[in-house]
């Protein structure tokens, strides 16, 4: 069965992680090809969706890792915009936890830089779903043409969402007076619990789930780690337990979890809407999936996810909560 595309539009980041110097006055680091939107391409294309990757890749030295890294992995990157601009660089620190704090340098980069030519010119015709976030949805000034590129997406592809709020560069009031717009253009939500307690600090996951339902998206996903996710569609709620892992970093598990449940939802046939037919049984089936992905991805070093053949294990079975 041919799987539908699903082109995914956002930055490419290199992620350096701190790594032990050989003298005591030195930096070492370790330099790997992230970026929410990227990783959710490469989740996407290693578990065997066509994905395609919507990105503005400079040709520096990080660009270069980029391509070689996506292409890899199997990611079409025919429409991807050769930039001048250099690379985007997070620095990330990792706690007891593997949990990884960032500070960017991010500056006049590349991933920001959309112009309503180039989006103009993406053919939209043999998508299935967009998904797109993070920062590419609010830095300026590509932010405002990617959106209106979403309005245009919805009219004829499922549009996902991961808003990946990050508060060094970009204020969470700009996230929370766009995300009733984004509602209304998508069907996916799928964003981090830290993210809800950065948007709506007062509320909780059940209140957030309604507000965002009202605004318009049909179904919402808040991953919280190793305390599960909770599913929302159309205000009917499932809980969904993470599996057993031994967690290296939590790098890119979030993005694993949105390619893990959109590939889910595609080879079911259910992308190319609006959710309709989608039923609460299809959505733990799908969450249960996306958090396999997300736990093999926090058992290896950064944002690396697995390919199909490790998905292939017995499914767990569906437990519906009410709500």
């Amino acid at each position: 069965m041919r799987l539908p595309l699903v082109t995914v539009l956002g930055e490419c980041v290199a992620d350096a992680f701190t790594v032990p110097a050989p003298a005591q006055d030195e930096l070492a680091l370790r330099v790997l090809p992230g970026g929410g939107p990227a990783n959710t391409a490469v989740a996407l294309a290693r578990l065997g969706t066509p994905a395609r990757f919507l990105g503005r890749l400079s040709d520096d030295v990080f660009g270069r890792l980029f391509r070689g890294h996506l292409e890899a992995s199997g990611v079409d990157l025919s429409a991807a915009v050769r930039a001048a601009e250099p690379s985007t660089l997070a620095v990330a620190e990792l706690d007891a936890q593997g949990r990884a704090a960032y500070s960017f340098h991010a500056q006049g980069t590349a991933d920001w830089q959309w112009t309503a030519d180039e989006l103009s010119g993406a053919d939209l015709a043999s998508t299935a779903c967009l998904h797109s976030g993070s920062l590419a949805l609010v830095r300026e000034p590509g932010g405002t043409v990617v959106e209106e590129f979403l309005a245009r997406a919805s009219a004829t592809a499922t549009v996902s969402l991961d808003p990946n709020v990050r508060p060094l560069l970009v204020t969470p009031e700009v996230y929370r007076e766009r995300l009733p717009r984004w509602c209304a253009l998508a069907d996916v939500l799928r964003l981090s619990e830290e993210d809800l307690e950065l948007l709506l600090p007062a509320y909780t996951v059940e209140r957030a789930c309604d507000a965002w339902h009202a605004a318009g998206v049909p179904l919402v996903v808040i991953t919280r780690g190793e305390r599960g996710a909770v599913a929302s569609l159309h205000g009917e709620r499932v809980f969904v337990p993470t599996p057993p892992t031994d967690v290296v970093d939590t790098v890119g598990a979030g993005d694993s979890f949105t390619a893990g449940l959109l590939h889910h939802l595609g080879a079911k046939g259910f992308l190319g809407g609006r959710l309709t037919d989608l039923r609460i049984g299809d959505v733990f089936d799908a969450c249960a999936f996306a958090a396999r992905v997300a736990a093999l991805t926090c058992g290896v070093v950064g944002p690396n996810p697995p390919w199909a053949d490790r998905l292939r294990l017995p499914e767990p079975t569906a437990g519906l909560t009410a709500g």
